[in-house]
């Protein structure tokens, strides 16, 4: 059992070991979501730091537009940001710490810290939720265009109202695959590389992210607020955190989908604004030779086919295969550190 008491880092970086701890961990932490899915949601970290992250917002946002540049809130949500981070990558640095601490001298060491420690990750991944709601977006439509808006609006923060059937599939498909990046492929890269703390501070700018890094007005009435500025930190976090793990999610749905031209999946993930939704996004639509967009705003794969009622099933097939790959290295990784 290698001496990594409150770590903050890669478990691999002492050895087999904790290369081991790691590669079981991922294992375990996508072996649990499949089996059970999300924790209840009194108990969920994610849950807890959009509470925080909705708790500032209601006591620090703008309420109200302003004319230029507001340095104030942008520093002061960088401030709140920065504070947020250190708390939850701290509390998991002792958790991991702990975790590794307290079975270092227990009979199979290596299982047991990563068994638990997969417990950890888990809720920090979420692929089954995001799959089940993407099909009910889907099942949803079977029933009715409203009934298949009102389940979109689940999902999506835009505008659902005037969206028709194919827009509604195209924007739950979209979402499928951006959300691939942001809740399952992103955690396990930053779990990766800084280990549990490493993966709870990507979820937590991911989610100031999703609430705070708007380009204008966000709600209504007195829930309105202003993030022009406010919002600014946690978006540009955000991209930074999320560019590798975009493209990596990419690379895993052209590897499931037999092989992209690269050239084209480049080009296409350069029409959205978003410097890294593009990527998975457009690697989907090539994937499916089908059209995604959002109208008024981009379209990806322009010449390919209008989406139809079977596309959300092969989109969920074609993104199971790509989270079955980081599975299969894992477990051969494990083979070869068994040897």
């Amino acid at each position: 059992m290698p001496e990594v008491d409150g770590l903050w880092g890669p478990l691999w970086a002492s050895g087999s070991g904790g290369s081991q701890i790691a590669l079981l961990a991922l294992l375990v932490a996508l072996a649990v979501d499949h089996c059970w899915g999300e924790p209840p949601v009194r108990w969920h970290p994610v849950v807890w730091m959009g509470n925080a992250l909705g708790w500032a917002s209601r006591r620090w946002a703008p309420t109200a537009a302003t004319v230029g540049p507001d340095w104030h809130s942008f520093w002061w949500f960088a401030l709140v940001w920065c504070v947020l981070v250190a708390i939850v990558s701290g509390s998991y640095v002792l958790l991991q710490g702990a975790t590794l601490h307290l079975l270092r001298d227990s009979p199979a060491p290596t299982l047991l810290a990563g068994a638990l420690l997969g417990l950890w990750l888990k809720p920090l991944l979420s692929w089954r939720m995001l799959r089940h709601e993407v099909q009910a977006v889907e099942a949803a439509l079977g029933q009715s265009l409203d009934a298949g808006r009102a389940r979109l609006a689940w999902l999506v923060s835009r505008d659902v109202t005037t969206l028709d059937a194919v827009q509604v599939r195209e924007s739950a498909i979209e979402s499928l695959a951006e959300n691939l990046s942001d809740s399952v492929i992103a955690p396990l890269f930053w779990f990766a590389v800084a280990g549990l703390p490493g993966a709870a501070l990507y979820r937590l700018a991911n989610t100031a992210d999703a609430m705070w890094g708007y380009p204008g007005l966000r709600g209504s009435g007195p829930s309105a607020r202003y993030w022009q500025w406010a919002g600014k930190w946690a978006a540009r976090a955000d991209d930074v955190l999320s560019w590798l793990p975009a493209r990596l999610t990419a690379a895993l749905l052209a590897v499931a989908a037999g092989g992209l031209p690269l050239r084209m999946l480049a080009r296409e993930a350069q029409q959205t604004p978003s410097p890294n939704s593009g990527w998975p996004m457009a690697a989907m639509a090539l994937a499916l030779r089908i059209r995604l967009g959002k109208p008024g705003v981009y379209q990806l794969h322009a010449t390919g086919q209008a989406s139809s009622m079977t596309d959300t099933a092969r989109a969920c097939a074609l993104a199971s295969r790509a989270v079955t790959i980081p599975c299969l290295l894992a477990l051969l990784a494990w083979g070869v550190l068994a040897l």
